[in-house]
């Protein structure tokens, strides 16, 4: 009788994440890309030719991401050109998914080892033009900015699916009643949680720098940001709203890249495995209720690993807005969870960063890093995205079984 084979995490590696027009403005998504994939490898023993697949997230494609910068990063990386490579595209999810679907061609048997990630330059997105409906138009056209959101929105979709992200999100602490205080104190706390990790070389081996670019640590961290002080900003999507620029999280640049392999691999890749990938979940709410997908996501995960919510011991949610954060683990505390501190315990992307692309790959290394650093068996990663959806893993620290 054969054994299912089953998908294991042996390296993860990213760029320090930068700021909106910053560090790492003026380096291309793919060179981003190739960076990291080099990173990893440069962490095994294997050679370019032993990977059997690149599947990389992207959440633009409209410039210099090319399309398929899977493909152009593996060639740009000098992966031997037999080596395939297929994009990835559900938004802020992207490189969550890319590693969710390298992780099913493992179990399958379709490959051996895969090399996941994602990027994106959300500075470098380019405007888009679109084409006229018949030659010569006498009319001027409007350039459409691909940074961030809805964009050439198809008239036949209900106007209230389409609103601003920070529109759905004040929608949502309405609902749930999630004060602009709480909000501020959930980012403070991103802030200084991930200046501490960074101060205490939590991510010193999980972060490699970009060439050319004179960055070491992510761009956006705010150590002296307090409660008070994210209390003076302005609202930013309504005049007496409770989202800011400094409780929502900032336009970044960044890849990341994650090694799976099977069980079988480990003597080819030269150690063991991190952690193992116990569970998987998607799911989807209606477009402008996206930042509370993640609980549903994660209780399928759950339930797929065989596992519940008081066996969690560390969580990674990428904090899109620390109102959808607060909204899910909310949502997780009664059904279960032990403690919110548990969430994001070396900060999140409030305050390292959300390239929307690599975010995924960026919350599962950590997740597994967080794991072994702390010695918990059991710890998931979700992510909510825009138009709806939310994905989640669950990884096992086997060592500590």
């Amino acid at each position: 009788m054969s054994i299912t084979p089953q998908a294991h995490l042996y390296a993860t590696v990213r760029t320090p994440f930068g700021r909106f027009g910053g560090a790492l403005a003026k380096t291309r998504p793919d060179d981003l890309a190739a960076g990291v994939l080099r990173a990893a490898l440069e962490r095994t023993r294997l050679e370019g030719g032993d990977v059997d697949e690149v599947v990389l997230g992207n959440a633009n494609g409209a410039g210099e991401d090319n399309r398929n910068v899977a493909r152009m990063a593996a060639l740009l990386a000098g992966l031997p050109v037999s080596v395939p490579g297929t994009s990835v595209n559900r938004l802020c999810g992207s490189s969550l998914d890319a590693a969710m679907a390298g992780a099913r061609s493992i179990e399958t048997g379709d490959a051996d080892i895969v090399l996941t990630g994602g990027v994106e330059s959300m500075t470098r997105s380019p405007w888009v033009l679109p084409k006229p409906e018949r030659a010569f138009p006498a009319a001027n056209a409007e350039l459409v900015s691909t940074t961030l959101g809805w964009r050439l929105v198809n008239p036949r979709m209900p106007a209230e699916w389409t609103v601003s992200l920070g529109e759905s999100n004040e929608q949502l602490q309405e609902i749930h009643g999630v004060s602009r205080e709480r909000q501020d104190a959930f980012a403070a706390r991103s802030h200084q949680l991930a200046h501490a990790a960074w101060e205490s070389g939590f991510y010193d081996n999980l972060v490699v720098g970009v060439d050319g670019a004179d960055l070491t640590r992510d761009e956006g961290i705010r150590p002296e940001a307090t409660i008070s002080s994210l209390a003076a900003l302005k609202p930013s999507f309504r005049p007496d709203g409770t989202i800011t620029a400094g409780n929502a999280s900032p336009l970044s640049d960044g890849a990341s890249a994650v090694l799976l392999g099977s069980a079988a691999a480990a003597d080819r890749i030269g150690h063991d495995p991190l952690a193992r990938v116990a569970g998987r979940g998607t799911h989807a709410v209606e477009p402008h209720r996206f930042g509370y997908a993640p609980v549903e996501a994660a209780q399928k995960a759950l339930d797929r690993a065989g596992i519940g919510w008081s066996d969690v011991g560390v969580v990674e949610l990428n904090e899109a807005f620390a109102v959808q954060s607060l909204v899910c683990v909310d949502a997780w505390l009664a059904r279960g969870l032990s403690d919110p501190e548990v969430v994001n315990t070396r900060g999140g992307a409030i305050a390292l960063g959300h390239p929307l692309g690599a975010s995924g790959g960026r919350i599962l290394g950590t997740l597994a890093a967080a794991m072994r650093a702390d010695g918990h068996r059991w710890g998931l990663a979700a992510i909510c995205i825009g138009v709806g959806q939310g994905l989640a893993v669950v990884l096992e620290n086997e060592d500590a079984a």
